[in-house]
């Protein structure tokens, strides 16, 4: 699996950590900065890069999708391209990759739902984001949550397609039209 990461210097050392660690089990990781420790910087530069991969990769699926009805989910799978990004609270940086079209980006910083918020955002609602709240999680529950994130499938059931259809109509005439806010 192909995943952008992205973090501003309060998701800094947990962006390092799962960075090195999801490289180590065979994932394809992708830093879109910030690449060195600034306490005074900002996400949106960082979260956006990461956010516009994960949208252009959708955009291309989608166009797929439409050409070939069967797409073998092997190919599917190995090709697929999602991003973890990370702040303080995580607030802020789902609300910035959420601007980009095709992204469904999940905020998660722990507590006792947390297993539960990661799996039902896959199996009901796709996400291909997963934006973690540093402040709130240690390494090891952020990997792990990680970890629940990345195995865990959309169920494909058709209620979810259908919300998840209607989310992408509501998206285009935002965009197309700049002028209709649902």
């Amino acid at each position: 699996m192909n995943i952008f990461i992205a973090s501003d210097h309060a998701g800094f050392e947990l962006k390092s950590f799962l960075q090195q660690t999801l490289s180590e089990i065979g994932h394809t990781v992708i830093d879109c900065g910030a690449y060195s420790y600034k306490s005074d910087d900002d996400y949106p530069m960082y979260i956006s890069q990461a956010a516009k991969a994960v949208s252009e990769a959708e955009a291309i699926r989608a166009d797929e999708d439409r050409a070939f009805t069967l797409v073998a989910s092997e190919k599917r799978e190995k090709n697929e391209t999602r991003a973890i990004v990370i702040g303080g609270s995580g607030t802020g940086e789902a609300i910035v990759a959420n601007k980009y079209p095709h992204v469904r980006a999940a905020i998660c910083y722990g507590g006792d739902s947390a297993s539960d918020i990661v799996r039902l955002s896959r199996e009901h609602n796709n996400s291909n984001v997963l934006s973690l709240g540093a402040r709130f999680l240690s390494d090891d529950e952020a990997l792990e949550l990680v970890l629940l994130w990345i195995n865990t499938e959309f169920t494909g059931d058709e209620r979810h397609v259908r919300r998840l259809h209607e989310v992408e109509i509501i998206d285009n005439k935002v965009i197309i039209c700049n002028t209709i806010f649902y």
